[in-house]
């Protein structure tokens, strides 16, 4: 009678830890939004003002649904990525401001053999550095242009500095020639540089780990090569300019990953990407639950 009990007894245990179980499972998030909204309070701590919650997670959605190699990348990069975004106030989105990359990045495993791992690489565009720079509050202007070979274009260096563009306004205007970056400061200085396509190619070239299997570049500099210039030339004009420490580690954000939610980003040292197609597909089109399926974040 006893053991009858007992057995009574561990079989309703049982019954009730799998009820359990199959709560939990259904209260996975099943989709990329359910799974932003789980993480929803700390966008908001690290959103400033100007900015809210919902529209970065909408945002974040949008993108995911544009690029569907980001499906493929690990949640908590993903994750991170937003996370990023949302510490320097920036929205992803394909204005300029910055953006979600998909990359295969080589790690190294518990038992010292590389593995390749999809991960998702927050990278500011120009827009989006002109505007952290713009917030430091000691700039009253920044601009950034390309110049090519049939404009009017002269600048020097030394104590007699000047830069002076006048762009061709109609007919050919030529091939790409250079990049200038110039600012204005409250106390009513300025500062510019001035970059070669050659100069802006070499950066590239050194520092965007972006490639294919062919060694050829993809991401941002394929697609918004101009924009991308602009910010490298804005970035070497940062370095003569009187901007804050919280500013310029917003700046050192730009292209890092967090492998894990609740790590610290860091910059890649060595990336082998595919090159992603962005389809031109409406972006708000629905989207099914099993398209969107993704696994759990720690």
């Amino acid at each position: 009678m006893a053991t009858k009990q007992a057995d009574k007894l561990k079989a309703e245990i049982a019954k009730q830890e799998q009820k359990q179980l199959a709560q939990q499972g259904e209260n996975k998030p099943k989709t990329l939004m359910d799974l932003m909204m789980q993480y929803k309070p700390q966008f908001e701590m690290a959103l400033p003002k100007h900015l809210n919650a919902d529209r970065l997670i909408r945002l974040a959605v949008t993108e995911f649904r544009r690029n569907p190699a980001l499906r493929d990348c690990t949640p908590e990069s993903l994750l991170g990525a937003v996370m990023q975004a949302a510490q320097v106030g920036l929205e992803p989105d394909a204005l300029g401001s910055c953006y979600l990359v998909p990359f295969n990045n080589k790690k190294k495993g518990p038992d010292g053999k590389e593995y390749w791992v999809k991960e998702v690489q927050l990278v500011i565009g120009y827009k989006g550095l002109i505007e952290l720079v713009r917030r430091s509050g000691q700039v009253t202007s920044i601009v950034a242009n390309e110049v090519y070979e049939n404009d009017e274009f002269e600048f020097e260096y030394g104590l007699n500095e000047k830069l002076y563009h006048k762009p061709k306004l109609e007919g050919d205007r030529g091939k790409l020639k250079c990049f200038y970056a110039y600012a204005r400061f409250k106390d009513g200085g300025y500062a510019f540089t001035v970059m070669s396509v050659e100069q802006i190619n070499q950066i590239r070239d050194k520092f965007s780990k972006s490639r294919n299997k062919n060694g050829e570049i993809f991401g941002p500099w394929k697609d918004h090569y101009e924009s991308m210039a602009k910010k490298t030339v804005i970035k070497q004009l940062v370095k003569y300019m009187p901007i804050s420490v919280e500013i310029q580690n917003h700046i050192a954000a730009d292209e890092t990953v967090h492998s894990s939610f609740k790590e610290e980003p860091k910059h890649v040292e060595y990336i082998e990407a595919e090159a992603f197609e962005v389809p031109t597909e409406d972006v708000n089109a629905e989207v099914s639950q099993q398209e969107e399926i993704v696994f759990d974040a720690e």
